[in-house]
């Protein structure tokens, strides 16, 4: 057998034992085997037969599919694989405790159900353990599940008073220096990186354009054909038409997309008395169906498409499909690329990209940010993005003060009591929480007390309070991160639906749902609930709110194929089309050189940086009184003169860079994370401040506006 590079990079520094690791390479070119072939030869040394290696995954899915590969590979080797999650048995979980050695595949929320309910035994459990196998490392940084498993790493060592070699397994990893720090913060400059030189096999791509087009109200002739709208019908099928007969994955970018979609695609198959090729696959259908889907597509004797959401992104084992459709601007290039890796996993079989963007139709009452196609460009720029190889760096910051909740409760349970210098000392001094200070961390401690969620005993140990002891004995628990809060939408009486919300929501602010604009009258934090009244204006451009943050170097991008000349080869005749009409517009209103725009009643500020920047300008504006919203391309400044605008940008030049902070006490909606109701706002401001906003950008980025 011959070894890929990575592989062959990869052994001695693992064998060697004295260093971390991160291995970067391509989905589908043998990460796994470029950490497991060492760290098996190493297990069967004489002196390691009692040894154990961690490895830990953020799928349950992934586990399983590793499990059947570990245990091929270990099976002759007489090495014992053991899973660990919530569908495996106490009594084989009660084996594993018994002779903790082998390979335990598992997850963080395992890790922390072990510290919880196996305390007194965690030192005995990892006494022997030689190696952590951290997979998939990019989707742990910079979230509050990654806070919890830098938090869970540092208590195991602690707890056996050793350091452990950690190896990070990545296919896309955009800041590896920002990667070696989250792997171990205090030594990142000893990680071993190995990035695969591997090439990858073609690429073949297409980015569709449609123009979403408002129906015909009037009779057309027998003879005629309906011409196309744009809608989601016509994308439902070129689908139909391009995949079936074929094995696909088929990536909207929201689960109500995927519902949509699939049983679009089920109901052609219908129609056309054919076998159903089109399947559901996201995080709320339930295990069984889920399972289904992936058993479906893994069985090549019918073909199977899966639409799906980001939970067939990562590891999980289907084989390899030939193509992957993305409906609406990819989440990232980081995540684009995750996809991308799912096709052409065969030898010399291509990867194949099929891209679908909707841009509404414009007419002469459209506002300018609909004529500048900035779903398209934006996609574009993300293209060209992943072409010269770059992704979005992990996201970096924040204090994580929810999960610092549920590690000090862990930290109570696992010890049974502990002091609060111990606490601080373990979790903040020299853990994973080093960005909260002593005056910090002692106001967390009273706010936590007098939520009851701990007290103090008359010795000075730290104890569950009744609320804490009721949160931490619940099965959900183990769970650091939560999906981001669902708000009730209410106009009147009338409830019209709900809209997870991660991002800093005003009274007066606009926002769109339903496909309509409406102004925010009231925010209930408490109750999740946003009061709603129609807004006056002109229909808005399509924001589905679902690509996520975007990061500065995507606006950079999209503004250069806004100015330059070039056609890429990879766009459709209408894609051409709206490309053409972007930058028609994109010179017609001046935008090389021009960064306000006024037009009408709104004032637009072009910045071309990336979200983080854009929500502490628009809360700098909001300071000073102005109805201001982030729409991505731009910022949006409603009913402001000129004058009243030029003095208050003046004003905020004046003040210098501003208090994140302070800023972040004027947002209503900052409880996004598990246990961010327990947080005072003093507390919730601080943590919103550290992990949302950009201060020092926001300023720089206002200093070269005026």
């Amino acid at each position: 057998m011959t070894l890929r590079d990575a592989q062959e990079r990869a052994i001695a520094p693992i064998l060697a034992g004295n260093t971390d690791v991160i291995i970067a390479a391509a989905t589908a070119t043998g990460k796994t085997e470029a950490a497991f072939l060492p760290i098996c030869s190493k297990l069967l040394a004489k002196e390691c037969q009692n040894a154990s290696v961690l490895y830990i995954s953020p799928l349950k899915a992934l586990i399983n599919d590793q499990f059947s590969r570990m245990e091929q590979l270990c099976e002759r080797l007489d090495i014992p694989v053991h899973p660990w999650h919530g569908d495996v048995s106490v009594s084989k979980k009660g084996k594993f405790l018994k002779k903790p050695t082998g390979i335990l595949l598992i997850t963080p929320e395992s890790v922390e159900a072990l510290f919880v309910n196996h305390g007194s035994a965690v030192p005995q459990i990892f006494n022997n353990l030689l190696y952590i196998v951290i997979d998939e490392l990019h989707s742990f940084i910079g979230s509050e599940r990654g806070q919890q498993l830098q938090s869970l790493l540092h208590r195991i060592e602690f707890a056996i008073k050793r350091k452990i070699p950690r190896i990070g397994l990545s296919a896309t990893i955009g800041d590896m220096h920002l990667a070696s720090r989250f792997l171990r913060p205090e030594t990142e400059a000893k990680t071993v990186i190995i990035v695969s030189n591997a090439t990858g096999q073609e690429l073949q791509l297409l980015l569709r354009g449609y123009v979403n087009k408002a129906p015909l109200l009037h009779p057309i002739e027998e003879t005629e054909e309906v011409p196309p709208d744009g809608s989601s019908l016509e994308i439902g099928e070129d689908l139909f038409k391009t995949l079936r007969g074929k094995s696909n994955l088929i990536f909207p970018n929201s689960r109500e997309q995927v519902e949509n979609f699939s049983d679009l695609l089920r109901n052609k198959c219908e129609e056309q008395h054919l076998p159903n090729e089109f399947w559901p696959h996201h995080g709320n259908l339930a295990k069984g169906l889920r399972e289904e889907a992936e058993a479906a597509i893994k069985d090549k004797s019918h073909p199977v498409n899966i639409v799906c959401t980001s939970t067939l992104e990562m590891g999980i084992d289907i084989g390899s499909v030939i193509s992957i459709a993305q409906i609406g601007v990819p989440p990232s290039v980081a995540s684009l690329r995750q996809r991308l890796g799912r096709s052409g996993r065969k030898d010399g079989d291509p990867a194949i990209l099929r891209i679908y963007i909707q841009e509404n139709e414009v007419t002469i009452s459209s506002k300018p940010l609909a004529c500048l196609r900035s779903n398209l460009i934006q996609t574009i720029a993300m293209v060209r993005l992943l072409l010269e190889k770059w992704y979005e760096p992990p996201p970096s910051g924040g204090l994580h003060l929810s999960t610092m909740v549920q590690q000090l409760l862990s930290l109570i349970a696992q010890y049974g009591g502990i002091t609060a210098v111990q606490a601080y000392n373990l979790l903040c001094k020299n853990g994973a929480f080093q960005e909260i200070g002593q005056q910090m961390f002692v106001d967390l401690l009273r706010t936590l007390g007098n939520q009851r969620l701990i007290m103090q005993a008359s010795d000075g140990l730290l104890l569950h309070g009744q609320l804490g002891e009721r949160i931490v004995n619940h099965y959900s628990f183990y769970a650091a991160f939560t999906t981001p809060e669902e708000y009730r939408l209410l106009t009147g009486d009338r409830t019209l639906g709900t809209l997870p919300l991660d991002r800093p929501v005003e009274v007066n602010s606009l926002l769109i749902f339903g496909g309509r604009r409406w102004t925010v009258l009231d925010v209930d934090a408490q109750k999740k609930v946003i009061s709603l009244k129609p807004a006056t204006g002109k229909k808005l451009p399509q924001f589905d709110g679902q690509a996520g943050r975007v990061h500065d170097q995507i606006r950079k991008e999209m503004f250069a194929v806004y100015t330059e000349k070039g056609i890429p080869i990879f766009l459709d005749a209408q894609a051409k089309e709206l490309l053409g009409e972007a930058r028609e517009a994109f010179d017609r209103l001046s935008l090389s050189n021009k960064k306000i725009l006024i037009q009408g009643n709104e004032t637009y500020l072009f910045c071309w940086m990336g979200d983080k920047i854009l929500d502490t300008l628009v809360a700098m504006l909001r300071s000073k009184g102005l109805t201001a919203n982030n729409y991505g391309i731009a910022i949006e400044i409603s009913s402001v003169s000129p004058n009243k605008l030029q003095s208050c940008l003046r004003a905020l030049l004046k003040e210098g860079v501003p208090d994140a902070y302070e800023l972040a006490r004027s947002v209503a909606n900052k409880a996004t994370e598990k246990y961010d109701n327990f947080l005072t706002d003093e507390l919730l401001s601080a943590d919103y401040a550290a992990s949302k906003f950009d201060a020092e950008g926001a300023f720089k980025v206002l200093t070269s506006i005026m």
